[in-house]
């Protein structure tokens, strides 16, 4: 090893080198480690073991393989972007740079990035975090919420470009085209994925008007749909305030995000389907209303004119117009007979009182002065003259004939 190699690197040279001390002797191994970029850009494989987690939140291993061990640190800032919890007895592909640890004298890998180191280590990580969820009640059917019936604005969380996108928007627009669709773009792959999702869930749930908020993906390997695995996505949706549905991959694919959601559809096509009603079959239900409100109110109408029919039927039976029409004409008959009988009665009145004139028209007076006689009254009595020593000469006199009275005087007697 040359100083051509290493340009920054001091090397000691003396005719008669002392000894070194022992930190010397440490910091000049470790400026050989660190200005080696091959130990500065590591990519190791091994299996853990003695894995501990400090309370400061550094994560301290070792890596070993059938022949060597070597320990790792991992410091807090990098252990907080994990997805998955590390286990004893994992495979793990480590990325990190070689250094000395100067207080003990030995080399150790400081890692930057952590990785399950195949796909049954995935399998082992999916439920291991699926399990420690479980346990915390975060599936439980009781914490779950219900989909609105009818929502008028729908947050969306997925990529910007997806087939999903496209998915939703198609059922959306066939089904229920009434609903306002917010969109959360985000990535939904990748190592930058998780985080993103978690803003974008949190960012949508921050809305009042928002009613409901779909996560959707389209298919992919295990290793492509992993951000939805995620432990933070899992609890962002556990902590949504509004119902979240997950379609996420196809119908055969489960993440954690399905079993944390409030409901799982199989597709994103299925998540816009259970989302909204379908516009063909609320125009079926509402003819279907329709025709049953106009069957009962014609049903309630007829019972209703049969019962007034009988009310009426029964009035009529309860009614007194009919007496009081027999009455009326009862009347009519008994003012007919007081009419024919009064007139019965005045007929023989006026025949009673024509014979009776005629009595007294014989008897009257009048009658006799027709025969040529008069009657004679004194003027200053009144008195009628019947004999002759009623009156003396000069006595004024009123005689009246049959047509008429006329003056005298009394003049000598014969």
């Amino acid at each position: 090893m040359t100083g051509s190699q290493f340009p920054n690197l001091s090397i000691y040279q003396a005719t008669n080198p002392a000894p070194w001390t022992v930190t010397e002797l440490t910091h000049y191994i470790k400026d050989l480690l660190d200005l080696d970029p091959e130990l500065q850009d590591v990519r190791l494989t091994g299996e853990i073991s003695n894995f501990s987690r400090a309370s400061s939140g550094h994560l301290y291993f070792t890596l070993k393989d059938a022949s060597a061990v070597i320990s790792c640190v991992m410091w807090r800032s990098a252990a907080t972007q994990l997805a998955w919890q590390p286990e004893q007895g994992m495979a793990v592909l480590a990325h990190g740079r070689v250094s000395v640890y100067p207080a003990r004298g030995s080399y150790q890998l400081y890692v930057d990035q952590l990785r399950p180191a195949g796909l049954g280590d995935l399998h082992t990580l999916f439920e291991q975090l699926r399990d420690r969820l479980r346990a915390e009640g975060l599936f439980d059917l009781e914490r779950k919420q219900p989909l609105p019936q009818f929502p008028r604005v729908l947050g969306v969380v997925t990529s910007r470009r997806a087939a999903a996108l496209r998915d939703v928007l198609n059922v959306l627009r066939r089904r229920y085209p009434l609903v306002q669709v917010l969109l959360a773009p985000t990535l939904v792959q990748g190592e930058g994925a998780p985080p993103q999702i978690v803003a974008a869930l949190q960012a949508l749930d921050a809305r009042d008007e928002v009613d409901l908020i779909l996560l959707v993906r389209g298919g992919g390997s295990l290793e492509e749909l992993w951000a939805f695995n995620d432990e933070r996505v899992a609890r962002a949706i556990a902590a949504c305030r509004h119902p979240v549905v997950s379609g996420v991959g196809h119908e055969t694919d489960f993440t954690i995000a399905d079993f944390v959601a409030d409901v799982r559809a199989p597709t994103p096509s299925a998540a816009a389907e259970l989302s909204v009603p379908d516009q063909a079959d609320l125009r079926q239900r509402i003819g279907a209303w329709a025709a049953q409100i106009t069957s009962s109110i014609a049903r309630q109408f007829g019972q209703m004119r049969q019962a007034l029919d009988g009310q009426q039927q029964a009035l009529q039976r309860l009614s007194p117009q009919a007496r009081v029409d027999a009455h009326r004409q009862q009347v009519d008959d008994w003012t007919r007979q007081a009419g024919r009988a009064l007139t019965h009665t005045l007929t023989l009145r006026r025949t009673g009182l024509a014979g009776l004139r005629a009595r007294l028209e014989a008897l009257s007076p009048l009658a006799t002065l027709e025969r040529g006689y008069a009657i004679v009254r004194r003027a200053d009595t009144d008195a009628v003259v019947r004999r002759v020593d009623q009156v003396c000469a000069g006595d004024d006199l009123s005689i009246r004939v049959s047509d008429g009275e006329f003056d005298a005087v009394v003049g000598g007697r014969s």
